[in-house]
């Protein structure tokens, strides 16, 4: 398979791959670059304490100790020392390197530095009485170095000089060169090795998730986002989770509501042509006849444009896409208004009306949903309750809750305990069988159940079989 050169994986590898390269290229350049000269800085310093220890033990009258032990420090750092006299007379002499010294050597086969006893004191005098050299030995055809000092007896002046081999260093300079080209290539091919590994990791729930995508562009969800083991794919995931999830619901919603519109329309779209056919064919002359069916015809267009506003309202709500005007209001004048609205329903129905409210109640929430919560519980109470009883409305604070809460209470037959969870659904039959004959869509407890839980408060109902329910609403504190 071609590899993609812009995608996630091949950049993720090429990146790291530079990275370690660049990594290894730099620190072998500063190996090879800085190595030979560090080198011989510490074996100048290693070399120079050499001679000032040899110095110490020969300045003086040198006992057989003091000797001896100028001899073992010669041997240990692998040297040769010569001490000249200010007359060029050799007064001591330890070496350790044999025929690689190279005051052993002859004159032929020294540096050019070293011919001339003379010119050696006079370079160590306008040096400042210290000498240095590093030459390549013809002897040996080793890296070497010299050092030589002046050594200011009481008595008499002497020439201190200190040869030993660089050859190490350089032999392990080699070794790290030879080393470090196949260090290089491992470093390479494990960083290849990684990187790849690493880039599929990353990249493989991407792939995935892709794949699941497509699936919910094509309106499958089934589709499930796993976003493997980092934070970022992980939640990138569970936002798509979510997107499904939502996109799933509001699928549901639509099928529903055409579902629902379908069935609740045609009742009425039914009654409408019936009735237009009435007038056409039967009482289009008889004023009276006609009267009566227009009126049908009105009362159930109203219906359907009464259907139709609360599914649109509850359909935003369970979709999420609604929006909230909070705002501080008089509870209580809002209950009295929605009251006067209905006292004509309430006075034909026959039904008698108790009012238990402070004389102001303050909340915040949103005045025109909260408003269509106290007319669904209310239209649900005059629906239910037979004439000749009583619906109490009541609304006081909670201290103890920290809340206000609205009732509405009825004297209707109840509610069965094990039908009370799916009264909130919508289009839920229950097994109640007083119904006042009222423009009713069958929506009023399910657009509750969605403000509730829109504004985040409590509601609930609290029934007993024929004795009447109590329906409640509870604002908190949040919202004051």
């Amino acid at each position: 398979m071609k590899p993609d050169l812009h995608g996630i994986r091949f950049r993720f590898w090429l990146a790291f791959f530079s990275a370690s390269v660049g990594i290894v290229v730099s620190l072998g350049v500063l190996q090879i670059g800085f190595i030979g000269p560090y080198y011989r800085n510490v074996k100048m310093h290693s070399i120079r304490n050499i001679a000032e220890d040899i110095a110490e033990y020969l300045s003086c009258d040198a006992t057989d100790e003091e000797i001896g032990k100028a001899v073992q420090d010669t041997i240990r750092n692998n040297a040769c020392v010569v001490m000249y006299n200010t007359k060029g007379k050799i007064i001591f002499q330890a070496d350790s390197l044999g025929v690689g010294c190279i005051f052993n050597a002859a004159e032929s086969r020294k540096p050019q530095q070293l011919n001339s006893m003379e010119t050696i004191r006079q370079q160590m005098d306008e040096n400042g009485s210290d000498f240095s050299l590093t030459f390549e030995s013809a002897v040996t055809d080793n890296q070497m170095m010299v050092y030589g000092t002046k050594v200011n007896a009481p008595l008499s002046t002497y020439y201190l000089f200190v040869n030993t081999s660089l050859d190490p260093v350089y032999s392990a300079y080699s070794v790290f060169l030879s080393q470090y080209f196949i260090f290089t290539i491992v470093v390479m091919l494990l960083a290849s090795a990684f990187a790849y590994f690493y880039s599929r990791k990353i990249t493989r729930p991407i792939v995935n998730m892709q794949k699941e995508a497509g699936k919910l562009a094509n309106a499958d969800y089934t589709a499930n986002f796993e976003g493997g083991s980092f934070t970022e794919t992980q939640q990138l995931a569970s936002t798509l989770n979510h997107a499904n999830h939502q996109l799933q619901k509001i699928d549901t919603l639509r099928r529903d509501l055409i579902a629902n519109l379908s069935h609740d329309i045609r009742t009425p779209l039914t009654d409408i042509r019936a009735y237009a056919e009435m007038i056409r064919d039967i009482s289009g002359d008889r004023p009276e006849k006609r009267e009566k069916h227009l009126n049908v015809i009105i009362r159930e267009t109203e219906y359907l444009s009464m259907l139709i506003n609360d599914m649109n309202q509850l359909t935003a709500m369970q979709s999420d896409n609604i929006e909230i005007n909070e705002e501080e209001i008089d509870l209580c004048a809002r209950i009295n208004e929605i009251i006067e609205l209905n006292r004509t329903l309430i006075h034909n129905a026959g039904i008698i009306l108790h009012v238990d409210l402070p004389e102001k109640l303050y909340v915040v929430i949103d005045d025109i949903k909260i408003g269509r919560v106290i007319q669904n519980y209310l239209s649900n109470a005059i629906k239910h309750t037979p004439s000749g009883n009583s619906i109490t409305i009541r609304a006081y604070k909670k201290r103890m809750d920290n809340v206000v809460r609205i009732e509405v209470e009825d004297q209707g037959e109840g509610i069965k305990e094990e039908e009370i969870p799916y009264i909130w659904d919508r289009y839920y039959k229950s097994s109640r069988t007083f119904r006042r004959n009222m423009n009713s869509t069958g929506l009023g407890l399910a657009i509750v159940k969605s403000i509730a839980e829109t504004l985040e408060c409590r509601y609930g109902v609290i029934s007993h079989v024929n004795r009447g329910s109590l329906f409640y609403f509870e604002i908190p504190e949040k919202h004051r």
